[in-house]
Parts: structure tokens; sequence; C-alpha cells
């Protein structure tokens, strides 16, 4: 009872952080200390959030679409790569500080080259989702490959267990957990990463809005863009977590009799 009384707790301190920002922010437009047209109010924003859902809905769609094919391919890469380092330690050595490298890549820096070198459709927003998002994983589900209990595979090896029973019994579980926490960055990183290759070269999407809404200087709707992003990034995390708990009701069991 008091690790949930607990739990409710320390939501509210975020929920009234926030609050204090809104009013802040509202206060700010109502006593005109930032010119209107630069920082639009709290109300502004949702008035043009209302008026034009129907036309960022469809941006949205592109986005989404983006997002999910790449982050679909960032998964399917992430388990590949941790497997295969996981398995010839040669691979390890040679690649680790490559996937390492390919993190430091501004990625601001290298979008303008996927549009050169895949034109302006869907392909060089979702390579760079890809891009952004394969690595959290990966080295997630790699530390956790590595971290499993030795003693229980060379138990599971003394009875005769083939390598593929080991990763699936002993070591995918261990390494879940810290999937997922990977997958969850990996989340809100598909979203951002696509609406940064939108703003370099593309014809729809909630990146090309925001360039066009900037040039315009609707800044109302550029906001209204950004509370957008921010929703669809939280509902990702979200079902993230509930894919989680279905994915290792072991850790659920665990948390309630830890509360009991």
């Amino acid at each position: 009872m008091m690790k949930r009384l607990q739990s409710i707790t320390n939501k509210l301190y975020p929920t009234a952080v926030l609050l204090i920002l809104l009013i802040f922010w509202y206060l700010v437009t109502l006593l005109e200390m930032v010119p209107k047209f630069m920082l639009p109010s709290p109300g502004d924003v949702i008035r043009a959030l209302a008026g034009s859902f129907p036309e960022l809905m469809k941006h949205a769609q592109i986005t989404l679409t983006e997002a999910f094919i790449g982050l679909a391919l960032s998964i399917l890469l992430a388990f590949w790569i941790a497997l295969l380092m996981d398995r010839f330690d040669a691979l390890y050595k040679a690649f680790h500080p490559i996937l390492v490298i390919t993190q430091t890549i501004p990625t601001v820096a290298i979008a303008p080259l996927l549009v050169l070198w895949l034109g302006y459709d869907m392909a060089p927003k979702i390579t760079l989702v890809v891009l952004t998002c394969f690595f959290p994983m990966t080295i997630a589900l790699l530390g956790g490959f590595k971290s499993s209990d030795q003693d229980a595979m060379n138990l599971m090896r003394a009875m005769g267990a083939k390598k593929w029973q080991i990763y699936r019994y002993i070591k995918l579980p261990n390494a879940l957990p810290g999937f997922f926490s990977g997958l969850r960055i990996s989340v809100s990183y598909s979203i951002v990463g696509a609406v940064i290759a939108e703003w370099l070269g593309g014809n729809s999407g909630l990146g090309v809005y925001m360039t066009r809404v900037r040039k315009s200087y609707s800044f109302d709707k550029m906001f209204a863009v950004i509370f957008l992003i921010i929703i669809l990034s939280l509902v990702l995390m979200k079902c993230v977590e509930l894919l989680e708990r279905k994915a290792m009701p072991w850790a659920q069991t665990g948390e309630q009799q830890n509360e009991g």
C-alpha cells in the first residue's frame, strides 16, 4: 500500500512542475514580455492544434509510417548484430568501435546526404530512423547476452542443450529488460529522426509541415506540431511499456510480490 501511495506521489511531482511551467508561459504571454508572434500563448497553441488537426493527422500518418518501418528494421538489425557479436568474439572486437562511431555522426549533417543519395521519398527518412534507433537496442541486447549466468549456461550444456536453447532460455530472458529500455529510447528517437529527415527534404510529414509554418511565421502552428510530436512519443512509449509487461510476465509477478 505504501509503495502504491509513493508511486502516486512520485507522479504528482512532474505534473506539478508542468503546471508551473504552463502558468509561467501563460503569464509571460499575458504580460507581453515576449512578442506574441515569437511566443504564442498556450490558448493560441491549443486553438492552432484544433484548427489544423485534420491536416496534422495527414502529415502525422506519413511520419508515423516512416518511424514504424524504421523502428521495425532497427529491431531486426539490433537482434542480428547483437547475436552475431555475442556469438563471435572477433566480430565484437572488430565492429563494436564502429557502432560507437556511428552514433557520433550528427543526424542533421547526414540527413542531406541521405536525401541526395536516396531521393525525396520515404527511403532516406527510414534510413535515418534506422541509423538513429538501432544502437540503444543493440548495446542493451549485447550487454544482456554477455552478462548471462555462466553457471546456468554450463548446466544446460552439461544436459545436452543446443546453442539456440541456451539463447532461448537463458540469454534472451536476461537481455529482455535492457532491450525494452533501449526500445523506449528508440521509440522517441524514431519520431524525432523522421521529422529531422523531413526538414531537409520531402513532400509531406510533420517535418515538412513545420518547415512550411515556420517560413510563414505561424509559430502557434509550430508549437502545435511540437506538442503533437510529444504526445505521439509518450503514447508510443506507453505502448512499449504495455508490450514489456506482456513479454515479461515474470517481472510483473516479482513486482507484485515485493509490494505484498
